[in-house]
């Protein structure tokens, strides 16, 4: 029977923040590695994911379309499906669609208004849900099951890890249909414009910040027991970033029109669920 697949992206998680926080839970399924996104904004990084492209190594001295190839055939390994390769993902290109050609559920839960329901994003995808909270991992945990019949496919998008890295769900803008989508796209709109228009982050607040986001994915790590408990033996877990962060290093905060090595730098880990 072909594995289940559960793909956590942990939004705007960057690198050193995940080797600064205890994770033991996350350490069970594999050894974490500093990968490289290929965008360095929400929307952009995760449709190159649902390609089946995941963050990348750099490799030198090898043509860039053989680390592509090599990519789409370590499907092979997670799935536990012989003979899969680039030609499967032709000409969709797209990881849902050829999980769902394999009889797999697919179900998507994200966090960034970005991410919606009535983007693109969510082809393929038998299941596509934009949480009512912005982080709310505790929530589609209770959401996951595992029934016998077909392979379940879950891709997830947490919101934890994103600016203001806070945990208080209350906080954070509830969104209901259409009009919530928009106006929480507008809310993080406005407040990124907000902070632009005043004073910038001194070096005291950027390592409150970065601290904070330690913080939070210490608090996904604990949450990750839970749906370890709840994945069969035979479910395939990746962990990673779509982006990182900057926390003040060149004159720099946030993510997205930033061309700096620490917002491309994600933790990257997979394994069988032990």
């Amino acid at each position: 029977m072909a594995n289940n697949l559960v793909y956590i992206v942990m939004d705007s998680c960057r690198f050193d923040s995940y080797q600064a926080a205890s994770t033991p839970n996350m350490s069970q399924i594999g050894a974490v590695e500093q990968r490289y996104s290929y965008a360095s904004w929400t929307s952009p990084s995760h449709y190159t994911l649902l390609m089946g492209l995941l963050p990348h190594s750099s490799p030198r001295g090898v043509f860039a379309s053989e680390v592509y190839k090599q990519e789409f055939t370590r499907w092979v390994d997670r799935l536990g499906i012989p003979d899969l390769s680039f030609k499967n993902f032709v000409p969709y290109l797209s990881l849902p669609k050829v999980l769902q050609e394999l009889g797999y559920k697919t179900t998507a839960r994200v966090s960034m208004p970005v991410l919606n329901q009535f983007t693109t994003i969510n082809t393929h995808f038998d299941d596509y849900r934009l949480m009512p909270n912005h982080n709310d991992f505790a929530g589609i945990i209770d959401d996951i099951n595992f029934p016998d019949d077909d392979p379940r496919f879950y891709f997830l998008n947490l919101g934890e890890t994103h600016y203001p890295y806070m945990l208080d769900g209350s906080s954070m803008p509830r969104i209901s249909g259409v009009h919530g989508v928009f106006n929480a796209m507008d809310d993080f709109m406005l407040a990124e414009a907000d902070t632009k228009a005043g004073e910038f982050f001194d070096s005291r607040e950027m390592k409150r910040l970065h601290d904070q986001q330690v913080s939070c994915v210490e608090y996904v790590d604990g949450l990750v027991a839970k749906l370890l408990d709840k994945c069969p033996s035979n479910t395939h877990i990746v962990i990673t970033a779509d982006h990182g962060e900057l926390f003040g290093e060149g004159g720099y905060f946030g993510h997205g029109p930033i061309m700096h090595e620490k917002c491309f730098e994600v933790p990257f880990l997979e394994g069988a669920c032990p």
